[in-house]
């Protein structure tokens, strides 16, 4: 099977998330989409970071039971901080039958060649790339095996947004898939008393 590996922190889920994810699955011969839900980027903070577990009951409610779509814990169960060389091992390792891509914004290619031992991720899955208006693609930044979405729509959408327009009490529900939403205001995730 064809796999799109969507890495993230999900901090959290948004539409944004699960649009540019469909649009993949509608685009291009990616049969399944997989959202690797990271404990930890080597690139970001980790202090604003919900627990895992609770950033990955915010995908499986945003995915529900769609079948192109997945949840992934796996990187749970790794060395942190998370490195994609060393998920992508795992994976292919544990699915030898499986052919992968990874889904990234055009936003990651001016840090890709700072990725741990990034000249080997192109030997064990495709880059489809999705360009973002604040990031011109340039190839001579790419490996040799990439695949750019030119048409894809974009999303002017992050997760540091959501979070913030929750901690000035603003109401997101529209930003969030339904039920990934409802979990966020059961247990006030974000809020101003709660904001680790």
């Amino acid at each position: 099977m064809k796999i799109g590996l969507y890495f993230g922190s999900f901090n959290p889920v948004h539409i944004g998330h699960t649009a540019i994810a469909n649009y993949v699955l509608e685009s291009t011969d990616v049969e399944q989409v997989w959202f690797i839900i990271s404990p930890q980027n080597p690139f970001k903070n980790k202090a604003s970071l919900l627990p895992d577990y609770h950033r990955y009951e915010l995908v499986n409610r945003a995915i529900g039971d769609y079948s192109g779509f997945r949840a992934s814990n796996i990187e749970f169960y790794l060395s942190q901080p998370s490195y994609t060389i060393d998920t992508l091992t795992i994976l292919k390792e544990k699915y030898p039958d499986n052919d992968f891509s990874i889904i990234v914004g055009s936003d990651i290619l001016p840090t890709f060649h700072k990725w741990k031992n990034y000249t080997e991720i192109p030997n064990i899955a495709h880059l489809i790339i999705y360009p973002r208006n604040t990031t011109k693609v340039e190839c001579n930044l790419l490996p040799e095996k990439y695949t750019i979405l030119h048409n894809a729509p974009q999303f002017e959408m992050s997760s540091s947004f959501i979070r913030k327009c929750i901690q000035e009490e603003k109401d997101v529900c529209f930003f969030m898939p339904k039920d990934a939403y409802n979990y966020l205001k059961e247990m006030h995730f974000y809020e101003k008393h709660r904001s680790k």
